[in-house]
């Protein structure tokens, strides 16, 4: 299923150009296309670190913000 992913989110809100990162950070376009739009994939963390790098965005501020609307479950 195509979908906006957390990171497309993330990035559309910057305007960012995907086929410059993907030239950046070594991933192929297809990768890039997976991560953006593929709610399935799974972004692993050194991608996230090169994007964010590539992007010249702090990765622990980028993290944060995309997953920020997640929680703990209440321990009872």
């Amino acid at each position: 299923m195509t979908r906006i992913t957390k990171l497309g989110y993330y990035l559309g809100k910057r305007s960012v150009n995907k086929a410059q990162v993907a030239r950046r950070t070594g991933l192929t376009r297809a990768r890039m296309n997976e991560l953006t739009l593929t709610e399935t994939a799974k972004l692993r963390a050194e991608e996230l670190y090169l994007i964010a790098l590539a992007i010249n965005v702090n990765p622990g501020e980028m993290l944060m913000d995309m997953y920020q609307d997640l929680k703990l479950i209440e321990e009872s």
